[in-house]
C-alpha cells in the first residue's frame, strides 16, 4: 500500500499527539477519500467488478498504474475509495457525474481489576449473574493492534464464534482462538500482523472483553482479577492506528471490514475535531454500521473541561465521557512543617526512605515544567522535585527528573484539572497531586529557606468518596454540530483503569513478571467499558436495535454517586448534563430498562434535513438519494432521542416522543417531572399502559420558560412503573 496522509488522536493520557502529517510518494500526490453515488439497479457480484468501477473514476492511465494508485476500495462503510492523486487528477475526479465529494485524508486525534465490581456486574443478581457475559457477541475494536498471547486474550472457556463470523485472524495459533477471533492490519509500519507496539489497543480490547486473569496488578497495586466488561464476548481487532496516530482512510477500511466480517459492536477510542457530519468519516462509517445493526461506541474526547470540545457527536453514535471510580493508589507527600498532602502514583516503592530530603521547585521559563535541558542546569540531585503539569505525558516528566538526578517527583496539576489525579507507572518515586493540594505545597515552599519533604506510599484504597466524579479531561457539550442533541450521552470509568498491556512498565528493577497490565486514563478507557456493556445488552437482547441499546444505557443511568449525592465534576460541584450526559452507566439496570426510545436509519433523514444539510450532504451521510424539499423536516429536539436539549431563546417547546415496551407484557407507567420552578413542563398523557411486548405508545412533552429571566436550567422527566424507571434529561441552555 502506498503511503497516504491523515490526522488522528489517541484519547488517553499515556500518549498525547496533536499534529498534521502528510504521507505521499514524493510526486506531489496526496491521499484522498473519494465518495461516489452508488449506481442504480446495479450490484457487483465480485470485488473485482467493484474495483473496476472505482477505477473508472480515475484519469485515463494504464490499469497497473491505476491499481497502484488505489489504496482502499470500500463497500460497507461508504461507497467510494481511497487513492493517491495529484491536484489535477482530483479536479478530474470531481467532474465525474457520480462523484459526491473528494476529501483529503487527514489526521484525527488518537484520543480492569476493579471496575466490574464498581459497576455492580459481580454483585448478587448483577448483570453477570443474569446474563451470558456477552456470549455469542463480537466486539470489533479499531485501535493500535493487540498483544498476541496475553492471558487476557486466552481462549480457555470461550465458546466458538457464531456462524455469522466471516473475518480473519492474521496471527498464528494459539494466538488466534475463540477469544481473539479476528485480527487484521490496516496500517503501515513494523511487521505484517496487527501486533500492538503502542499499548493502547491491547488496553482497550482487554477493558471491553478481556478474559479472567487472576493476580493482576500494576507494579503491585490495584491487585485483583483482571477481566473485561463482557468476558465471554469475542474480540476482533482492526489495527488502524500507529504511534503517530490514525489515518482516516485506515479507519474507514477498518469499519468497512468490521461490518462485512459480522461484528455486533464497534469500539473506537479515537476521534478528531468537530466536523459537519457530511465531512466526518467516523460519523458516516458509523451510520452504515448502525444501519446494519452494529452498535457504535466512541470516545467523547480529552479536551475538557472547556465546553463545546466534543468529538464523535452524531446521534447514532454513543458518545462516552470519563469518570473516576472509588479507588485511589495513594502517594502522600509529607512536608517539613508536618503537613500531609494526598496524591497518587501506580509506582509504590517499598524502600523509599521516610527521612525528609530537600524539596525543590525550579522557577523560571520552562523550569517549572521540568524541561530536560533546564533540569540539567539546576541542582536537583537527591531532591524531591516539584514540577507543574505540562501538556505532555506525566511519565516523561519523571524520566527527565530521574535523568537529572532527582530522587522523587511531585506533579502539580493545573487549576482546570480540579480534584482529578492520575496514578501512573512512573520511573521514579512520584506523587500526582491536585491543584488545591499543590497550592499547599507551594505555600510551604515559599515559607522556608530549607524546604524538606518525603513521599509515603500507602497502596490501594477502595471505597473512596466521592465517586464517580467527572474527570477534568472529559470533553464537554454542547455539541457544535447538533446543539439540540444532548452530548455526551453517558459517562463511565476512565480514570486510572487497569487493563492488559503489551510490554513492561515502570523502573526495570520492578519488573518480575512477563504478564503485564497498566493503569492509564482517558475517554479511550471509558469507551471500551461502554462497548463491553453494550455487548452484554446485545447478548441478552439480540433483537434490539443500536438505538434501543443506547436508550437502555441512558435512561437507566445514575445521577447520584455511591453516597447518594449528586454526581460531581472535577471542581466537586454538581456535574451538568453537558459534562456527564444522561448520567453514569448502571449496567444491571440497563439490562432491563422497561421501555426504550427506538430509532431506525430512516428516522435520521428528517433530522438531517432539518439541520440544513443539502440533499447531496444527506446522501453522503445516509447513502440514499434524498430530496429534502419533499420531506417533512424535524428539529433536533423532535428526534426520538432519550434526552431533550433546547436553546434558551425559544421560550417554549412542544415535542413528541415514542416509547417501545421491551419487558413485561402488561405494565403501567406514570410520569414524574423533576424541574426547577422557573420552567414549566407538562406531559400528555400522564399515564401509559402497555398490554404486549414491542407495543409502542406516544406522548407529548411541552416546556415553557421566560427567556429573559431563565438561565441554564436542567431537569428530567421519568416514566415510573412498579419495577422500572425510565428517565430522560432536559437541558435548556
Amino acid at each position: 500500500m502506498e503511503s497516504h496522509s491523515a490526522t488522528c488522536f489517541f484519547f488517553f493520557f499515556a500518549i498525547v499527539l496533536a499534529f498534521f502529517a502528510i504521507r505521499g510518494d514524493g510526486l506531489q500526490r496526496r491521499t484522498y477519500i473519494v465518495r461516489v453515488r452508488a449506481p442504480e439497479n446495479t450490484s457487483f457480484v465480485h470485488s473485482k467488478d467493484l474495483t473496476n468501477w472505482y477505477r473508472s473514476f480515475l484519469p485515463p492511465i494504464p490499469a497497473n498504474v491505476a491499481d497502484s494508485r488505489l489504496i482502499y476500495t470500500y463497500s460497507a462503510a461508504i461507497v467510494g475509495f481511497t487513492a493517491n492523486l495529484t491536484e489535477d487528477e482530483v479536479r478530474y475526479v470531481e467532474k465525474k457525474e457520480d462523484t459526491l465529494k473528494v476529501y483529503p485524508d487527514r489526521i484525527l486525534s488518537l484520543l480492569t481489576t476493579h471496575t466490574p465490581a464498581f459497576l455492580g456486574l459481580q454483585a448478587p443478581h448483577g448483570f453477570w449473574d443474569t446474563n451470558g457475559m456477552g456470549k455469542g457477541v463480537i466486539i470489533g475494536v479499531l485501535d493500535t493492534g493487540i498483544k498476541p498471547g496475553h492471558p487476557s486474550f486466552d481462549g480457555t472457556g470461550m465458546p466458538s464464534p457464531p456462524p455469522k463470523w466471516k473475518g480473519a485472524c492474521k496471527f498464528e495459533k494459539p494466538y488466534c482462538n475463540n477469544k481473539l477471533i479476528g485480527a487484521r492490519k490496516f496500517t503501515q509500519g513494523r511487521g505484517e500482523d496487527p501486533t500492538d507496539f503502542v499499548g493502547h489497543g491491547t488496553h482497550t480490547a482487554g477493558t471491553a472483553a478481556g478474559n479472567f486473569v487472576k493476580k493482576a496488578n500494576v507494579l503491585g497495586n490495584g491487585n485483583g482479577t483482571a477481566v473485561g466488561m463482557a468476558p465471554y464476548a469475542h474480540i476482533a481487532m482492526y489495527q488502524v492506528c500507529q504511534s503517530i496516530g490514525c489515518y482516516v482512510s485506515d479507519i474507514l477500511a477498518g469499519i468497512n471490514a468490521a461490518i462485512n466480517d459480522g461484528v455486533d459492536v464497534l469500539s473506537l477510542s479515537l476521534g478528531g475535531e468537530s466536523q459537519p457530519f457530511s465531512d466526518d468519516m467516523i460519523a458516516i462509517g458509523a451510520f452504515s454500521a448502525m444501519e446494519k445493526g452494529v452498535f457504535v461506541s466512541c470516545a467523547a474526547g480529552n479536551s475538557g473541561p472547556t465546553h463545546t470540545t466534543l468529538s464523535n457527536e452524531a446521534p447514532w453514535i454513543l458518545t462516552v465521557g470519563a469518570s473516576s471510580m472509588d479507588r485511589k493508589i495513594k502517594a502522600t507527600v509529607k512536608l517539613g512543617n508536618g503537613q500531609e498532602v494526598e496524591g497518587e502514583s501506580a509506582f509504590q516503592p517499598a524502600d523509599f526512605p521516610s527521612k525528609m530530603i530537600p524539596l525543590v521547585y525550579p522557577i523560571g521559563t520552562q523550569l517549572s515544567n521540568c524541561n530536560r535541558a533546564s533540569l540539567f542546569s539546576s541542582n536537583v540531585t537527591g531532591k524531591v522535585v516539584v514540577c507543574d503539569r505540562a501538556g505532555g505525558p506525566r511519565i516523561e516528566i519523571g524520566t527527565a527528573v530521574k535523568e537529572a538526578g532527582g530522587a522523587a517527583l511531585v506533579i502539580l496539576n493545573k487549576e482546570t484539572d480540579g480534584c482529578t489525579t492520575l496514578a501512573e507507572a512512573h520511573y521514579l518515586p512520584a506523587s500526582d497531586v491536585s491543584y488545591i493540594n499543590g497550592s499547599k505545597i507551594l505555600s510551604y515552599l515559599n515559607s522556608t529557606d530549607k524546604p524538606l519533604a518525603t513521599i509515603s506510599f500507602q497502596g490501594t484504597s477502595l471505597g473512596t468518596s466521592p465517586a464517580p466524579v467527572v474527570t477534568f479531561f472529559s470533553s464537554r457539550g454542547p455539541s457544535l454540530q447538533s446543539p439540540g442533541i444532548l452530548k455526551p450521552d453517558i459517562i463511565g470509568p476512565g480514570l486510572n483503569v487497569v487493563a492488559a498491556w503489551p510490554f513492561q512498565i515502570g523502573p526495570s528493577e520492578t519488573n518480575v513478571t512477563s504478564t503485564t497490565f497498566n493503569m492509564i486514563s482517558g475517554t479511550s478507557m471509558s469507551t471500551p467499558h461502554l462497548s463491553g456493556i453494550a455487548a452484554l445488552i446485545k447478548g441478552a437482547h439480540p433483537d434490539w436495535s443500536p438505538a434501543a441499546i443506547k436508550s437502555a444505557i441512558m435512561t437507566t443511568s445514575d445521577t447520584t454517586d455511591r453516597d447518594g449525592k449528586p454526581i460531581k465534576d472535577e471542581t466537586l460541584q454538581p456535574a451538568s448534563f453537558f459534562a456527564m450526559g444522561a448520567g453514569h452507566v448502571n449496567p444491571s439496570k440497563a439490562a432491563n430498562p422497561g421501555l426504550v426510545y427506538d430509532l431506525r436509519a430512516d428516522d435520521y433523514i428528517p433530522y438531517l434535513c432539518g439541520l440544513g444539510y443539502t440533499d447531496q450532504q444527506v446522501e453522503a451521510i445516509t447513502h440514499r438519494k434524498i430530496n429534502c424539499a419533499t420531506i417533512k423536516k424535524i428539529s433536533e429536539a423532535e428526534l426520538n432521542y432519550p434526552s431533550i436539549a433546547v436553546s434558551l431563546e425559544l421560550g417554549h417547546l412542544t415535542v413528541n416522543r415514542t416509547l417501545t415496551n421491551v419487558e413485561e407484557e402488561r405494565s403501567t407507567y406514570t410520569v414524574a417531572i423533576d424541574v426547577p420552578k422557573d420552567i414549566s413542563v407538562s406531559v400528555s398523557p400522564e399515564t401509559l399502559e402497555f398490554s404486549k411486548l414491542k407495543e409502542t405508545k406516544s406522548f407529548t412533552v411541552s416546556l415553557s420558560w421566560n427567556p429573559k429571566t431563565t438561565t441554564h436550567t436542567e431537569g428530567a422527566f421519568r416514566w415510573v412503573s412498579t419495577k422500572y424507571v425510565v428517565r430522560s434529561p432536559i437541558v435548556i441552555f
